[in-house]
């Protein structure tokens, strides 16, 4: 079946591999390129080593609470070549012990590593740098997304999370440009080594996509830690200094400047483009992606993009199931749609957070919504744990019932999230969640309590109120 139909999927990244497989399940003839080493930014320099040393920086961060559990000894000593080396070997592990190249191969897929860039010499073609060229009847463009820098002056002087394996050792004073995902992560990571933070975030709030609470908790959080968080900022320009980097800013106060002996820069994560030539093969870009439609094709009928190079969701999840799609609908035809209803994502700062679904914000717009927010003061776990700093917050529809989004902050949030994920795309109602009979002690049981509130307020389930905490969930 499909034998007859060839596929060129040019990026080895989580959308490239899926898609690759899928489509050789189908039966179709599958070349995959990959410019340097199969796995993409998400195994090689992504979350997986950037996780494991977040970890490490959660580990440090855990010293301060040993008192409290009757616990005495010296702080540990963060030694960064260690960590480093660390980071490297869960990068490898990822990589070599699941032999990704390999499986490829055994399923009879094509696979050509450290091809460099290619380009497009026609629509049908791609070719390196070398000479080398292949063509297909369609193409999957899974080329990914990097790290971008502000236009500024001085800009060569900034990091970015890539570069935080280059260390040669820890600085002791971070500036971080962005106080989105991203650099919020790398912001944490450096609090917690004991670094003196700042993180520059050009809009009102920290991760401006987020739930208002959430950025409300984060920037509290972060403060409480000792980082400065300074927003409605912009960065202007970076000056090499005697004693560091010079970071310069404008803000409604005006100019200022401080030093910091590393800066980062998250503002962004354009789409691989600039080698593709995109021009031969007739395919459109704009604002730094390949726009698509519900099926994942470009502009052009054979071509379908997929991951972070459309400019949709820069998540591996999402990654991997449009690379699904996008290899079932070019084998077989428009066969499925691209859905972005249910979409979990956490990230790991100090304090972690998860979401799922739609901000409050979002969903007043569209609904008569209910909120209940669980306190991580109110569970059990958190207190045992020494983390009662956080919350569970749900959102719900008062006529409907069903489950709008979830925002969790606080201890293993990425994680908690999920659980309403999983109940969102399986269509159930808050009283259903409210009904869960969760494990006892955990976080997750925050959802079930969350939902709980919702159904007393709504007048629903006749709940009785388990918790203690009374005061306002403002």
């Amino acid at each position: 079946m499909n034998a007859d139909i060839s596929l060129l999927v040019v990026g080895g990244g989580p959308a490239g591999i899926t898609a690759a497989l899928q489509a050789r399940e189908l039966g179709a003839h599958v070349t995959l390129l990959e410019a340097s080493q199969i796995g993409g930014t998400s195994l090689n320099r992504g979350p997986a080593p950037v996780r494991t040393l977040a970890r490490a920086a959660r580990l440090a961060r855990d010293w301060s609470s040993w008192s409290s559990f009757g616990l005495q000894g010296p702080a540990p000593v963060p030694d960064l070549p260690a960590m480093l080396a660390n980071s490297e070997r869960v990068a490898r592990y990822a990589r070599d012990k699941k032999d990704v190249a390999g499986h490829l191969r055994r399923q009879g897929i094509d696979l050509i590593e450290e091809a460099g860039p290619v380009r497009f010499a026609d629509p049908h073609s791609m070719a390196a740098s070398d000479g080398r060229a292949w063509s297909a009847d369609y193409v999957i463009l899974a080329v990914g997304g990097h790290a971008a820098r502000l236009p500024i002056p001085g800009a060569e002087l900034g990091l970015t999370y890539e570069d935080i394996a280059s260390l040669a050792s820890l600085p002791t004073r971070v500036t971080v440009v962005g106080g989105a995902d991203t650099g919020c992560q790398i912001a944490s990571i450096f609090e917690d080594f004991g670094a003196a933070v700042t993180v520059f975030e050009a809009g009102p709030v920290l991760v401006p996509a987020a739930d208002l609470s959430v950025s409300a908790e984060l920037s509290r959080a972060f403060t409480a830690q000792g980082m400065t968080v300074v927003t409605d900022t912009r960065v202007e320009a970076l000056d090499q200094a005697d004693d560091g980097i010079t970071v310069r800013y404008r803000n409604g106060a005006g100019n200022g400047q401080m030093v910091a002996d590393a800066v980062f820069f998250a503002v962004g994560w354009p789409a691989n483009l600039s080698q593709l030539n995109l021009e031969a093969a007739g395919v459109r870009a704009e604002h730094g992606a390949i726009p698509v439609d519900e099926y994942l094709r470009t502009n052009v009928e054979h071509i379908f993009a997929a991951g972070d190079v459309n400019g949709h969701f820069m998540l591996v999840q999402t990654a991997r199931m449009e690379g699904r799609i996008a290899a079932r609908n070019s084998i077989l035809g428009q066969a499925r749609q691209a859905t972005y209803d249910v979409i979990p994502s956490g990230s790991f700062t100090d304090p972690e957070y998860g979401r799922v679904g739609l901000t409050e914000a979002q969903a007043a717009r569209q609904h008569d919504i209910v909120v209940g927010i669980a306190r991580y003061d109110d569970l059990l776990r958190p207190v045992a744990d020494g983390r009662p700093e956080g919350f569970c917050k749900l959102i719900a529809d008062r006529r409907s019932h069903a489950i709008l989004g979830a925002h969790v902050v606080g201890e293993y949030s990425a994680e908690t999230v999920q659980t309403v994920a999983a109940a969102m795309a399986a269509g159930m109602t808050v009283a259903q969640v409210a009904e869960l009979q969760l494990a006892y002690p955990t976080f997750t049981e925050g959802v079930s309590m969350a939902a709980q509130k919702i159904c007393r307020t709504i007048g629903i389930g006749r709940f009785p109120q388990v918790w203690s905490y009374l005061g306002s969930d403002e």
